[in-house]
């Protein structure tokens, strides 16, 4: 049965990245389909500019995207890094962030599963890009306090997180 689960179902009427790229055109994104399975975005956000990949990944029929940030992470950094995104995948609903080590590139991970030959919807793409972006923008000071003022990981979520309530 497990192989029955893992076959692609070919119904689809077109391949999931053109809906991706139909969404950031009209948003007038930079974008780059070099390959038939992948494509990049780049969008400009208030902190930094994203590089998003998306991968169509045809053997568990999904939709992958990586969001990542120009912002290397130093090794004396890296465990501070670290518990910096357990913290956030904890009070994340979708997606994760990682830190790949070898390129010390921290990114915000997500995939839309579309099995048995699902077709991606316009506001599915434009969400998925949405929560990418978002996530980032929201945590992107996080990683810069840890790096670049030496904060540990709880100081630097917590003022992230800081919210202003009222008027002074």
């Amino acid at each position: 049965m497990t192989d029955l689960l893992l076959l692609p179902d070919d119904d689809r009427t077109e391949h999931p990245l053109d809906v991706v790229e139909r969404v950031a055109a009209m948003c007038d994104w930079v974008f780059d389909r070099a390959e038939t399975d992948e494509m990049s975005v780049s969008v400009r956000g208030a902190h930094a500019d994203y590089q998003i990949a998306f991968t169509w990944i045809e053997d568990v029929e999904a939709l992958h995207v990586a969001c990542a940030f120009d912002l290397r992470v130093p090794e004396r950094r890296r465990g501070e890094i670290l518990q910096l995104v357990s913290m956030i995948n904890e009070q994340l609903w979708v997606g994760h962030f990682d830190l790949w080590s070898n390129e010390g590139v921290v990114m915000f991970r997500h995939a839309l599963l579309l099995t048995g030959g699902a077709e991606p919807r316009k506001g599915q793409c434009e969400m998925l890009m949405q929560a990418a972006v978002e996530a980032c923008e929201r945590h992107y000071q996080a990683f810069q306090f840890i790096i670049w003022a030496g904060k540990s990981a709880r100081e630097a979520l917590d003022s992230v997180l800081f919210e202003t309530e009222g008027e002074a």
